[in-house]
């Protein structure tokens, strides 16, 4: 098993502070096995726990997951009745160990479309975990990237209008602030299973500069090991922001000497 706490030089590993996951690969994992899809979804939960648990115990500091996109409503009506009712059991059973393990959890995108029980179990797990110091986790449930933005838009439209933002202030930073998870770093790494190489319009502002890792593991065999080879996987990246490798190399040189 890789464990990149054990590495030689822990010193010079490189840990992102926000991790992002696209969880897919449920249905086609059930279908393999001739299983029906809500098995792979319970699955997948699973998997989930297994990955909070490591993220948590790797020091990582925000873990966003993409559960339900914007898109999802197109699936068949039976399979999003079982999703919507899987959210619900899913908090009910494992919220006690997300509250012991000092987890603060947090659900992104719009939940106008979402059944009053369903709202209300997010907000008491909201509730309940906010003042929680451990790992930030993040759910996105009836998110999608361009929502986001689009979202973030009509706000800071609305703060123009009554004169508590100015027009002429308006930058990247300003407009940050109204996105989903203003208040947390940018994603470092993306992470996607299933095989797939796309982002899938999630987090598209918070990803620009993220690093891409894409695995063929369908997600509910998803489990610690494959999670700390995606972080050792990114230990290994340049990350250059704009700037030369020789630029980089510069600045690390007397870091090391130090």
């Amino acid at each position: 098993m890789v464990n990149i706490s054990e590495q030689s030089d822990a010193s010079l590993i490189t840990r992102p502070a926000h991790v992002a996951i696209v969880m897919d690969g449920n249905g086609r994992w059930a279908k393999k096995r001739l299983m029906p899809r809500a098995a792979g979804h319970k699955a997948g939960v699973g998997a989930l726990q297994k990955i909070i648990e490591t993220a948590s115990t790797a020091d990582i500091e925000c873990l966003t997951v993409f559960a339900f996109s914007s898109e999802n409503w197109n699936r068949p009506k039976m399979e999003v009745s079982i999703l919507m009712d899987l959210f619900v059991s899913s908090l009910n059973k494992y919220l006690p160990e997300l509250i012991k393990a000092g987890v603060c959890l947090r659900f992104i995108g719009d939940r106008s479309a979402f059944s009053e029980k369903l709202i209300s179990s997010l907000t008491e797990a909201e509730k309940r975990t906010r003042g929680n110091t451990g790992l930030k986790f993040n759910i996105a449930m009836n998110y999608g990237g361009r929502w986001d933005i689009t979202h973030a838009t009509k706000q800071l439209l609305l703060d123009v209008q009554s004169g508590s933002v100015s027009q002429d202030d308006i930058n990247e930073d300003v407009f940050s602030r109204y996105l989903s998870l203003a208040d947390l770093p940018a994603v470092d790494l993306f992470i996607r299973t299933g095989g797939e190489h796309r982002i899938s319009n999630f987090l598209l502002w918070q990803c620009a500069y993220s690093e891409l890792y894409f695995s063929d593991t369908l997600w509910p065999d998803f489990d610690g090991e494959h999670f700390l080879s995606a972080l050792q996987c990114f230990s290994g990246r340049q990350r250059r922001f704009g700037r030369t490798g020789d630029q980089l190399e510069a600045d690390i040189q007397p870091q090391q000497k130090a």
